[in-house]
């Protein structure tokens, strides 16, 4: 029972259920496993779901590794077309916990671009205990290099891709972006742009001189070398692609972190813009993609890295069937 309770805590963290749906679905889980989207996916709301159907082919668990959590899974539109700009999405969950297919991760994120003709990409990767931060960062790099190299086949555009993480998986997403050598080494190659969503770990020593959660000991441990290897603010090179970095102002930390990284890249003359929420830091991933203002400030800046991202961001959505 204890390890049911322990695994419905982590799903209402990503998935922001209920608890008594969380300890349910919890209960369907068996042991050991990590894959909880799949459960909270048959509780997502179902015309959302029913659309996807109809209007996107689901590649799941393509693999670009030999681990069992180097997996991703690609949304495509039924309708085959070429040269589509990318969405690489990486989960949060700090660095321990958390799936590709969780509802907050990809449901209103799939609905609205990949009709528009964008293919989507959820990456899962090894988490805390078996691999810390950094390791996690160079899985998504090489995650990212194995869905180029493949995105011409699925009639994606390898250049346009745009990097998209939550929390942890923003953290990681920055990291790349900040010092782009490192998914480059991993056969990566550059990309458009980056959202970050609310992630409050852009630079890790600051967290660690001051009062913090336990999680960031778990995943950064006592080393002030590793601590500033791994933040993206003491990483960030000229070389940084550009970044929109989005905050929940209702945490204490996320926004003025946003701030700072922006300052230090426009120094370097690197574009970084930061958009504040006031949305809970669940909100900031569940609810990009509904219609609205948070959805369309994004798009703006989508749009404005790539005139393809643009166009397709403003193409119709096609009837379902």
């Amino acid at each position: 029972m204890l390890l049911r309770t322990i695994a419905a805590a982590a799903l209402i963290a990503v998935n922001a259920l209920s608890y008594q749906q969380a300890l349910a679905a919890a209960a369907t889980i068996a042991p050991g496993t990590n894959d909880y989207g799949e459960v909270f996916n048959q509780i997502a709301p179902r015309n959302k779901i029913d659309a996807i159907k109809q209007q996107v082919t689901i590649l799941r668990n393509v693999r670009y590794g030999s681990a069992d959590l180097q997996t991703m899974d690609v949304y495509l539109p039924r309708k085959p077309q070429t040269g589509m700009p990318v969405i690489f999405m990486v989960h949060g969950g700090a660095w321990r916990f958390g799936d590709k297919t969780a509802r907050s991760v990809v449901l209103n994120k799939v609905a609205r671009w990949v009709p528009r003709g964008f293919i989507f990409v959820s990456v899962n990767y090894r988490m805390l205990p078996t691999a810390r931060p950094l390791q996690q960062a160079e899985d998504v790099a090489r995650a990212l290099a194995t869905a180029q190299a493949k995105a011409a086949s699925r009639g994606g555009d390898p250049a346009k891709f745009i990097l998209m993480g939550h929390s942890a998986g923003a953290h990681l997403v920055a990291l790349l972006d900040a010092d782009p050598a490192l998914a480059y080494k991993a056969g990566a190659r550059p990309w458009l742009g980056v959202v970050a969503l609310d992630s409050a770990a852009l630079n890790v020593v600051k967290i660690m001189q001051r009062s913090h959660y336990r999680l960031y000991d778990n995943a950064f441990g006592s080393d002030p070398a590793y601590w500033r290897e791994t933040s993206p603010y003491y990483a960030l090179k000229a070389t940084a692609r550009p970044i929109l970095l989005i905050c929940s102002t209702r945490r204490d930390h996320s926004c003025p972190q946003a701030r700072s990284f922006a300052a230090k890249a426009g120094m370097l003359g690197v574009r970084a813009e930061v958009q504040g929420e006031d949305l809970t830091h669940r909100q900031i991933n569940a609810t990009l993609g509904e219609p609205g203002a948070y959805t369309d400030a994004v798009e703006r800046f989508m749009g404005s890295l790539d005139p393809v991202v643009k166009r397709t961001l403003a193409a119709t959505v096609p009837s379902r069937q």
